[in-house]
């Protein structure tokens, strides 16, 4: 009823169990990278499995995404929905490239072996690409880590969310569940292949300390490609299916019980040594196959 003649679409009531559960994951998060200069490696890391928030992050916004928009699409178009996508997200990736710009200099050391020698306007440069989610080269590195975004080191996620909104808008939200669920079928083999190492596509070879884990996703080279679009696809696409076929769990005390689930899950110590250890990958293989969407299932149930 605006007067451009668009049809307004008022807020949908939201998940707040969600978004709670979303807080929550990322303070653990948050806690794991702080933590991370303590731990001789990835195998000893304090808060060891934090780094699956990642994946469980994708399950809600898998899901948060469906109810969103899904019964909305004949009242906007494609273009409607990638300008309100790119409203909500596109704010925190500026101010994320803006900080991290701002402090670069200061990260100089060891750890970031680029920093020292990088010109300020290659920073600039990289600082523009990061605001336009353009993901910088392997060659573009000026941190020393091979990060699409150099500036903004966690933004990676963000780019397979937008890569996952884009293949939503496009042709997953045409999926009938049928369709969907062969889907988000097919794409737990690449979580399988990649929890347990099967390689089935010879892409990950190189992987040592971080085999039997779905660590990763956060550069271009094929493994990494590889790695990020097998943490993506299972996750956010099952999240969708959950909220299409609607069967939620009613739980009392839901958020106590979800937020107690999601935060055992990531502090579990790594399984089986510093090597890859195939009990790590079936670990996470569950985690990601099965507890995810049942927590999201159960936080849901609670609106």
């Amino acid at each position: 009823m605006a007067n451009s003649g668009k049809v307004y679409m008022a807020e949908k009531p939201r998940y707040e169990i969600l978004d709670g559960l979303r807080g929550v994951a990322a303070m653990i998060v948050v806690a794991f990278h702080l933590l991370e200069t303590y731990s001789k490696g990835p195998a000893y890391q304090i808060l060891n499995h934090g780094y699956l928030a990642v994946d469980f992050f994708f399950v809600l916004s898998g899901f948060v995404i469906g109810y969103a928009y899904d019964d909305r699409w004949g009242r906007m178009t494609t273009w409607d929905f990638f300008k309100r996508r790119l409203v909500r997200l596109q704010p925190m990736v500026i101010m994320g490239c803006a900080i991290g710009a701002l402090l670069f200099y200061f990260g100089a050391g060891e750890v970031f072996p680029f920093i020292a020698q990088t010109p300020w306007w290659k920073m600039l440069l990289i600082f523009l690409l990061g605001c336009f989610m353009i993901p910088a080269l392997p060659r573009w590195d000026i941190r020393g880590w091979q990060e699409t975004n150099p500036l903004n080191g966690p933004n990676w996620s963000l780019t397979w969310e937008y890569i996952a909104n884009i293949l939503y808008a496009l042709l997953v939200r045409r999926f009938s569940k049928v369709v969907l669920t062969v889907f988000v079928l097919c794409s737990a083999i690449l979580t399988i292949d990649l929890t347990m190492n099967f390689d089935l596509f010879g892409l990950l070879a190189d992987r040592q300390i971080t085999a039997n884990t779905v660590i990763g996703g956060w550069s271009l080279t094929p493994e990494q490609c590889y790695v990020g679009l097998s943490r993506l696809l299972y996750p956010f696409f099952s999240g969708l299916l959950l909220f299409r076929i609607g069967k939620l769990i009613k739980v009392k005390n839901g958020f106590f019980w979800c937020s107690l689930l999601i935060t055992l899950i990531l502090i579990m110590p790594r399984i089986g040594g510093e090597t890859g250890a195939w009990q790590n990958g079936l670990y996470e293989a569950i985690c990601i196959l099965f507890a995810f969407p049942l927590i999201v299932a159960m936080g849901a149930g609670v609106m």
